[in-house]
């Protein structure tokens, strides 16, 4: 009568240590990266002493994290991971062209996996007539738009585009306009095209600065700084382009608040 009572103990521990291991199957992570301007960029990683050289400029791109945490990433219903890690390889400077033509795309092209996301945030400098090394025609914008979908698409990633986050200006009756002429649209009729996710930053930060207030943004946002007050400015700064980090906290939230509507 032992033997029999055995196997029955032996066949409770197999389904048993079984059931473990399904409940216990690893967390899924991907990575999240980031291809764009200077408005995206992480500086504290730009190989240089932040605090000393750079703060308080900041991107929103490195603020995003704060938004990307186990339990809010779950209001993100496409993305199918327990967990993300930024990889922030946005650049000042570069446009679509130019971010290719430097190798940038293709570091991250052969570095994607399966289940990662591009978030691609480009205008601020293709739309630069006057500085020829980034300077993008739209004809031109859209066709490299259309290569970054198509390469992330290749290698099992999706794409997001970002239109380009506002400047502090121009300002009409206290409500603050689109400075990026026709690229934002553009950049829309490229995502319609191929049925690619948008979050039109353009409009979402052109709502939230005016409903802020153009001083209150030009002062806490914008690198607006007085003279002595920090390390790296100390005759101050007037930069209605680049953000404080106060400016990059509120961008990366609404950029977080456009994933939640993606569907």
């Amino acid at each position: 009568m032992i033997a029999p009572y055995l196997n029955s103990r032996i066949l409770i521990i197999v389904i048993v240590f079984l059931m473990s291991l399904i409940s216990c199957k690893p967390d899924r992570e991907i990575t999240l990266w980031l291809i764009g301007d200077s408005t995206m960029a992480d500086y504290a990683n730009y190989g240089e002493e932040y605090m000393t050289e750079r703060y308080p400029q900041t991107g929103w791109g490195q603020m995003l994290h704060h938004f990307t945490m186990a339990d809010s990433l779950k209001l993100v219903y496409p993305i199918d991971a327990d967990s993300v890690v930024i990889d922030n390889r946005a650049r000042g400077g570069r446009s679509t062209r130019s971010f290719f033509e430097e190798g940038r795309w293709s570091q991250v092209y052969h570095l994607l996996s399966p289940g990662d996301w591009v978030l691609i945030q480009f205008g601020h400098n293709d739309s630069s007539p006057d500085k020829v090394d980034r300077y993008t025609t739209i004809s031109g914008y859209k066709e490299y738009l259309r290569l970054y979908v198509n390469q992330t698409r290749e290698q099992g990633a999706t794409p997001v585009f970002i239109t380009s986050v506002c400047r502090n200006y121009p300002w009409v009756e206290d409500q603050l306009q689109n400075s990026h002429g026709e690229y934002p649209a553009a950049m829309r009729e490229v995502a319609d095209e191929l049925n690619v996710f948008l979050i039109d930053l353009t409009v979402l930060s052109a709502e939230h600065f005016s409903q802020m207030g153009r001083e209150y943004v030009t002062n806490n946002y914008f690198m607006n700084l007085p003279a002595g007050k920090f390390e790296a400015y100390p005759d101050g700064m007037t930069d209605n382009t680049h953000f404080q980090p106060e400016g990059a906290m509120q961008v990366a939230r609404l950029v977080f608040e456009g994933l939640k509507e993606l569907k």
